[in-house]
């Protein structure tokens, strides 16, 4: 009997030990070798429940070739023999992969390509990199283009310069392009070949060849690919990389030992220089693979070492897309969602998000009159459909489009204000807002969408800034030559800022002390912006666009936001839902929110993109992507980790604590105390002040017109200056300054013994110690004391008998200055 039950044990558990066998796969599938010089590297992988792991499987791996006078097997590599198809085989214990390979041309001498090869030999080495002969100046009287960019360049100078020294046609190796680097001959950057390596004897042929230069007629590079495109590993795996160039003659090219790899994210992933990443921790990361001015990804997911069950996840509520996603990469990351954060909690997270401010107990009453199930939902309407609402979020754009009163006249500041501000107020939809600035003309104080053309006024400017606040892209770097990490060419830099070319003005500009401030913004019929490198105009195009007719007197700027807000448009759906995200989430999908390279990567890139394409259906309402947030389970989860989720940081397994931002803590505590802060100078550059009368009393610092109103609170707790677009301008660091204002500063000391503020109104009303703690917990918390808060703060209270005005104040102050106040949880 016993062995009965023993056998049916084991039936029972056979099938699961079964699907934990791992299954193997070569990669490539399918090998095609086209040329005498052709080589293909591969990489045998394990796939687990049909992920594959992309491991480094273990060495007693077998392989062989069936026939070897078709090609040969050398560390991995498959190398071209002679014309013909064979199979290599890979043997992982009783498994046997088969892998066809085709050899084609092998009896054609392969011609090495200047752009091709010999260009991204250099890039690969080194010499073309900005550290480099790639820098502006070049080093040692030898300048390249950055990561070689510019092949015709690139070759007049290795060819031409120096009286041809760095090329001898009749003997390759004396050529300074081949001693140098492999310290033959004295050079200062070090040993950079080896001699009788691959890449030695691409420049060797090359130059043996006759050293040809660029042609029309070389093939080009259409795209890269890796593989594993996706991977999932453990700590302490191994992992190839393998890149694939895609020209547009047909060949597919193994470009592995001339590709650049770098990991986005070093403590999840590391990768040395030839693509072989080591897993050194938990999370999801990427190694980004540079050849030829592409750019790929190679994604790798690493799975936390907890043991969390799949009813987990299917017990976690969803209301939304959002959590379905969320939930998704949790289970995939073995990270545990933690629970629902309470209703006091919620009302003043989303209360502080959203409108900037902290709920009045009087809002506190009436979201807990509501029904438990509809509380929550009833109060994001009223969030959204606040006064309140507009200026925040008006803040939030002024912040974006650089409102200044140090760089703009105080009409403009006023008029591009209050034209974001009805805007917002209208919920005006995003693509229409962006199209409104981007093809703004007339009088500054009239359209204040013209005031962006008075902070940027050359079209180099016009571009970038449009780029970045718009599409979250920095494409500044192509403004001298090509990306050096993205897909942008110098072309195409200058091609899109000749959209803005023929933008002027007339009147007053420039910084805001005097004058009127009165511009008048129109776009002339001709006009070109000339690209430096190439002395002529580059014909205006936006970014991966056909270019539009260079003499068509039209206003380019329209064709610009229709290809910036169409919803094709691969970046703008993107960069304004991302930012959004931030503003509840504490952090981007993509972090910095307004970094949206590939080479920096979402957090959740199946999320981020559901939000956008959800944008655009909603026609680009903000008030709806922001609702759709709000109500999310993941948004409502509490702040408090759990063992399961405590190591990371952002994949949204919490909802994350963070610091007020300086305007919205500056008036939590007006509004607490019952004060108000007073807004009377303009602080310029250089520590000049300037008188202003825009803001009257009771205004509070969410109102602010611009950035240049002198704060000391302000500027210490890290408010965006709004001098460049970024927004790394504003900080939410901690620092022993803020703790030392806080403490004895003229902001909260002040403000705490002003005689008609909250308590003062206490004292006259005769409040107890415990209605007084009660009070202030509301208006701070948004809920009620603890006893052991309540008995701790009644005990500094009866410390002060004989001056219980001293008592409040010192209760209060010890309110105000906790974490608890001091961040939104």
């Amino acid at each position: 009997m016993a062995a009965a039950v023993a056998w049916i044990a084991i039936l029972l558990w056979q099938p699961y030990v079964i699907a934990e066998q791992p299954q193997y796969r070569v990669l490539p599938a399918r090998i095609v070798l086209d040329g005498s010089d052709s080589v293909q590297q591969f990489s045998v992988v394990e796939v687990r429940r049909g992920q594959v792991s992309a491991r480094v499987v273990d060495p007693s791996l077998k392989i062989d070739i069936d026939d070897d006078s078709i090609a040969m097997i050398n560390d991995r590599q498959v190398r071209a023999i002679s014309n013909g198809a064979t199979t290599l085989r890979c043997s992982v214990g009783d498994e046997t992969i088969e892998v066809p390979v085709v050899v084609q041309n092998a009896d054609s001498p392969y011609q090495q390509s200047f752009r091709n090869d010999v260009q991204s030999v250099l890039a690969k080495a080194g010499c073309s990199m900005g550290a480099c002969h790639g820098a502006l100046a070049g080093k040692g009287g030898f300048r390249l283009s950055l990561r070689g960019y510019d092949p015709a360049h690139d070759y007049n100078t290795i060819t031409r310069e120096a009286r041809g020294r760095r090329i001898e046609l009749a003997d390759p190796g004396r050529s300074l392009l081949l001693a140098k680097p492999t310290g033959a001959l004295p050079h200062k950057g070090g040993i950079k070949l080896e001699t009788g390596s691959r890449h030695y004897r691409i420049l060797a042929d090359w130059i043996a060849q006759g050293a040809k230069g660029p042609a029309d007629t070389d093939a080009r590079l259409q795209k890269i690919t890796v593989m594993p495109e996706v991977a999932t590993l453990a700590p302490g795996d191994q992992s190839q990389v393998l890149v694939q160039a895609h020209y547009d003659d047909g060949r597919v090219v193994d470009v592995t030992h001339l590709s650049k790899f770098s990991a986005t994210d070093e403590s999840v992933a590391r990768v040395d220089n030839e693509g072989l990443a080591t897993v050194v921790g938990s999370g999801e990361a990427a190694v980004l693979v540079w050849f030829g001015s592409k750019v790929v990804l190679a994604r790798m997911v690493v799975p936390y070492q907890f043991q969390i069950a799949d009813s987990v996840y299917a017990a976690s509520a969803k209301r939304n897309f959002i959590d379905e996603e969320n939930l998704n990469q949790l289970r995939k990351l073995n990270l545990a969602p933690s629970p629902r954060c309470d209703d006091t909690v919620f009302l003043r997270r989303s209360t502080l998000d959203t409108i900037g401010r902290l709920p009045t107990p009087a809002e506190r009453d009436r979201f807990f009159s509501d029904p438990p199930q509809t509380r929550r939902d009833l109060w994001i309407e009223r969030l959204l459909a606040s006064e309140d609402f507009v200026s925040y979020w008006t803040y939030r754009w002024s912040d974006m489009l650089l409102i200044n009163g140090t760089r703009l006249r105080p009409v403009a500041v006023k008029t591009y204000y209050q034209w974001v501000r009805d805007r917002v107020r209208k919920n005006q939809p995003w693509d229409e807002f962006v199209r409104e600035i981007l093809t703004a003309t007339g009088r500054s104080d009239e359209n204040g969408a013209t005031n962006f053309y008075a902070l940027h006024q050359s079209p180099e400017d016009m571009t970038e800034n449009a780029c970045q606040a718009f599409l979250g892209l920095s494409i500044g770097c192509a403004k001298c030559h090509n990306h050096p990490l993205e897909k942008w060419t110098n072309d195409q830099y200058y091609a899109m800022a000749n959209l803005f070319a023929r933008v002027r003005a007339k009147g007053w500009g420039g910084d805001g002390r005097n004058g009127d401030g009165i511009r008048t913004l129109f776009v002339s019929a001709a006009g070109d912006l000339i690209q430096p490198n190439r002395g002529r105009p580059q014909p205006p195009a936006p970014l991966d666009s056909p270019p539009i007719e260079i003499d068509d007197p039209s206003d380019r700027r329209l064709v610009l936001a229709d290809w910036m807000t169409s919803p094709d448009n691969p970046y703008f759906a993107r960069s304004i839902s991302n930012r959004l995200w931030a503003n509840f989430f504490g952090r981007g999908l993509v972090e910095e929110v307004d970094d949206l390279r590939l080479s920096n990567p979402a957090s959740n890139e199946p999320l981020l993109k559901k939000l956008a394409d959800h944008l655009v259906a909603i026609d680009f309402d903000l008030k709806q992507q922001m609702r759709l947030m709000l109500q999310s389970e993941t948004y409502q989860r509490s702040s408090i980790a759990l063992p399961e989720n405590k190591p990371e940081s952002k994949y949204h397994s919490r909802y994350y604590p963070r610091r007020l931002m300086a305007e919205v803590l500056l008036d939590s505590i007006d509004q607490v105390v019952g004060t108000s802060s007073q807004f009377t100078e303009i602080a310029f550059p250089g520590a000049d002040k300037q008188k202003t009368d825009f803001y009257s009393t009771g205004t509070k610092a969410i109102e602010l017109y611009d950035s240049a109103v002198n704060s000391y609170f302000l500027k210490t707790f890290g408010r965006n200056p709004r001098e460049i677009t970024c927004e790394c301008e504003r900080s939410e660091e901690q620092s022993m300054v803020q703790v030392l204002h806080l403490s004895n500063g003229d902001t909260l000391n002040p403000k705490l013994a002003m005689e008609n503020n909250v308590i003062g109104n206490a004292i006259d009303n005769d409040l107890s110690g415990r209605e007084f703690v009660r009070m202030m917990f509301l208006r701070a918390f948004a809920r009620e004391p603890n006893e052991q808060e309540s008995r701790r703060l009644l005990a500094i209270l009866a410390e002060y008998e004989t001056d219980r005005r001293t008592g409040l104040e010192d209760a209060t102050w010890s309110i105000l200055t906790s974490a608890e106040f001091t961040f939104n949880y």
